[in-house]
């Protein structure tokens, strides 16, 4: 065999896990789930800011976010209760038409407010996409785990990811795009058909074949073991007080920084065809490349390494932003910071959320999922949303992304000590070792 020849048998080994069916569903589905946190994100961030809205009022409206951190209150339904006549589709699939429906319906609801006229009846908008949208989320996490074999976690998160990076993306700069040329309530419209990539993956692809059926929930201890048994199994593990330590702490100074990039641009003068560019633009193609890194990453080192790997990258990624705000604004800089800390998200995305995916036990994939994934981000929004507008105001840019840097430093020394313990290994669930769901119970 010439070197060519295994060179080009190498590059289709490659290539080829990426274009299996279930990580292919993966993608369209993290296309659908990125597009409603774009609206209610850095876009709405934009928006408000064109408004002449303040800077503690923007920043309030991050708590918004705090909707997906509380999805794991009503995930148990998803997992439980099936839906009347459209119900025969799946639990999952039915799940996935009806939360879409919501989203779309929620999205139009956002594009028809004004903040300029009210900016409770806004707030309340974005609180519905964000209610809308955590349960999309619930759905199709689910979903995800569900179709993808163990073997496929890492490929299957990175090709989420890709969808997330790309539906976020496409739609954020679709808003800007439209906004600028037909106003914000055209660009809301037409981004709604976003959620639309989720549905039809479920309706092609049907019911996972690791989905375990809900058991019939009759009366109040039935539905109490529904919503209590998720959280039972998880702390029934070794380590899960250490692991959901991890899962709190860990993107703490991420969230802090990346929710707060808009008002940075802003204050320093780009015009929304400069972030559109830089931002949007570099980002998504860096965000990309880490994506893809990732997965050879995780491939390479295996899950507890890489993850390690991801998490001291993302926390450099924040002192690049606190470089930029010293260095005033430069479109080097600029596409710098941002293609930097895109690149080590992209890792991140593929690394952590192949841990976080296979901590689920396939019993309670929506509930344990959304617990986790809720948790992950919870104290980090609610910073956001409380404090980061006057502690930039206080401190300027510069030392609050050095204070995010900072904030970093825990979860990476936190997860060490877990590998070094071995609680990593000892915390995964049966997602992370069953092919197949075993007959409920």
């Amino acid at each position: 065999m010439t070197d060519a020849t295994q060179g080009n048998r190498n590059w289709l080994d490659a290539v080829k896990p990426y274009v299996e069916k279930a990580p292919l569903a993966a993608f369209f589905l993290g296309v659908s789930s990125g597009f409603p946190f774009a609206m209610i994100g850095a876009t709405l961030t934009t928006r408000l800011a064109q408004a002449g809205i303040d800077k503690q009022a923007v920043t309030a409206f991050t708590l918004a976010f705090l909707v997906y951190n509380l999805k794991w209150l009503w995930a148990w339904i998803v997992d439980g209760v099936r839906l009347p006549v459209i119900g025969r589709l799946g639990q999952r699939v039915s799940w996935l038409l009806v939360a879409g429906v919501l989203v779309v319906a929620a999205v139009v609801n956002l594009a028809l407010v004004d903040p300029t006229t009210s900016l409770a009846q806004t707030a309340y908008a974005a609180i519905l996409v964000g209610v809308a949208g955590a349960t999309y989320d619930i759905v199709i996490d689910a979903y995800r785990i569900e179709i993808l074999k163990p073997r496929q976690l890492g490929i299957g998160s990175g090709m989420s990811q890709y969808g997330w990076r790309i539906g976020s993306v496409a739609a954020g700069s679709l808003a800007l795009v439209l906004a600028a040329r037909i106003g914000w309530h055209g660009a809301y419209l037409a981004c709604a058909v976003f959620a639309l990539p989720a549905m039809l993956t479920g309706l092609l692809l049907g019911e996972p074949e690791r989905h375990r059926e809900p058991v019939a929930r009759r009366g109040f201890d039935e539905v109490w073991a529904s919503i209590a048994g998720p959280l039972a199994e998880f702390f029934r593990r070794r380590g899960a007080l250490l692991v959901l330590l991890f899962i709190l702490l860990h993107k703490i100074g991420d969230t802090l920084a990346n929710l707060t990039f808009r008002l940075l641009f802003d204050d320093m003068g780009y015009s929304n065809d400069e972030i559109a560019i830089y931002d949007v633009g570099m980002g998504f193609w860096a965000y990309l490349a880490g994506i893809f890194i990732g997965g050879i990453l995780y491939a390479r080192l295996g899950m507890k390494r890489s993850v390690l790997l991801s998490l001291v990258l993302m926390c450099i990624s924040n002192f690049s932003f606190a470089a930029l705000a010293a260095l005033g604004k430069s479109n080097w800089g600029m596409a710098g910071a941002i293609g930097f800390e895109n690149f080590a998200s992209g890792i991140g995305g593929v690394t952590v959320v192949a841990y976080f995916s296979a901590l689920c036990d396939l019993r309670f994939t929506a509930s344990q999922y959304a617990l986790i994934s809720a948790a992950a981000s919870i104290v980090g929004r609610f910073l956001t949303g409380t404090t980061a507008g006057a502690l930039i105001e206080r401190f300027g840019y510069v030392d609050f992304y050095l204070f995010t840097t900072g904030l970093a430093v825990p979860g990476i020394l936190l997860f060490w000590l877990m590998m070094r313990a071995g609680l990593i290994d000892a915390s995964v669930g049966t997602a992370a070792t069953e092919t197949t769901a075993q007959p409920a119970a």
